[in-house]
């Protein structure tokens, strides 16, 4: 059970949480908890879903962002994000089990791929202090600058659902996958 509850429905959320749940639903056909979790703060609701959708329609594709959520949230141990993302990825991003599981290890079986997950961990792991090296390879793969800006921006996102759902224990409503490597 969530350490922070969870509204059972959207109109059990707070009244200014209601219209992004109710968008949430109709792009997502339903409300994952980590939404209606955090609908207890209107305004960090808000601003989850528009950095969320920001970066959705940002030069990085579908795959990449998910290889990057898969990453990051196996080197925080998040349980809910790495069952979500993996739920995600397979569904939606349309990654295979392979990808998936050395997205989880850090890398990718995508030539150009495996540098922006290399890179996002390097920032999660040196908490942004890379160095010339670092920003060099990912330019190396191909990636723009404003590729890299996203990157960076993802790694913030998903540390920050690792955290709140670590925080909140928020219950998985996905396949369950447990993160392999200690937090």
């Amino acid at each position: 059970m969530s350490r922070i509850p969870t509204p059972a429905s959207i109109n059990e959320a707070p009244t200014a949480s209601q219209p992004i749940l109710e968008a949430v639903n109709k792009q997502l056909g339903s409300v994952p908890n980590i939404f209606r979790m955090v609908s207890n703060s209107p305004a960090a609701l808000e601003g989850y879903a528009s950095l969320n959708g920001a970066l959705g329609k940002g030069k990085l594709d579908p795959q990449t962002r998910e290889r990057i959520a898969l990453a990051v949230a196996e080197v925080n141990g998040c349980n809910y994000c790495l069952s979500a993302h993996t739920y995600l990825g397979k569904n939606l991003a349309k990654l295979d089990d392979v990808e998936i599981a050395a997205n989880r290890g850090g890398t990718s079986t995508d030539p150009k791929a495996v540098a922006a997950v290399r890179f996002a961990i390097t920032v999660l792991n040196e908490r942004g202090h890379i160095n010339n090296e670092d920003l060099n390879e990912v330019r190396a793969a191909g990636y723009s600058n404003e590729e890299i800006i996203e990157i960076v921006q993802h790694v913030a996102l998903n540390v920050w659902t690792n955290f709140i759902n670590e925080v909140a224990q928020t219950e998985i409503d996905f396949p369950v996958v447990d993160a392999e490597k200690a937090a």
